[in-house]
């Protein structure tokens, strides 16, 4: 899987990658700018990211723009709402506004800050990314 993680805040990047390490290549971001310039290289390389983790406040472009950029992306080159990058909005805020914004923009899902892993993975779970969850195995005879 492919993962960008955008956050401006270095120990919320590294806490991120760590979570996600397990699940595939991560590249980072530190702001908006940067976050879309990967996204349209990614889309023209043809190798899209499959999930976008996307922190609402950054300086400069805030994740509110750039998942708007990331969309309008994906529009230009014919990419369905089923094929598109899953987004999950990361934020300190937990206000009613910046929540509908982002689901009116697009996004996937949306955690708070400070980012529990058990909460992200749930999250991750919900949109159909069963990241970092234990695998069942079915007993082989004689176990």
């Amino acid at each position: 899987m492919r993962i960008l993680v955008v956050e401006d805040d270095f120990i919320s990047r590294r806490l991120l990658c760590r979570y996600l390490q397990a699940s595939g290549e991560c590249d980072v971001a530190v702001n908006g700018n940067e976050a879309v310039g990967a996204f349209k290289q990614s889309l023209m390389q043809g190798e899209r990211y499959d999930l976008v983790c996307l922190d609402i406040m950054m300086p400069g472009m805030d994740g509110q723009e750039t998942l708007k950029r990331m969309r309008a992306l994906e529009q230009e080159r014919g990419i369905d709402d089923a094929g598109r990058a899953k987004v999950i909005m990361t934020t300190a805020l937990e206000d009613h506004d910046n929540v509908l914004a982002a689901f009116s923009n697009a996004c996937d899902g949306y955690v708070v800050k400070p980012i529990e892993k058990k909460k992200f993975l749930e999250t991750l779970a919900s949109i159909g990314l069963p990241i970092g969850q234990p695998q069942e195995t079915t007993p082989t005879p004689g176990d």
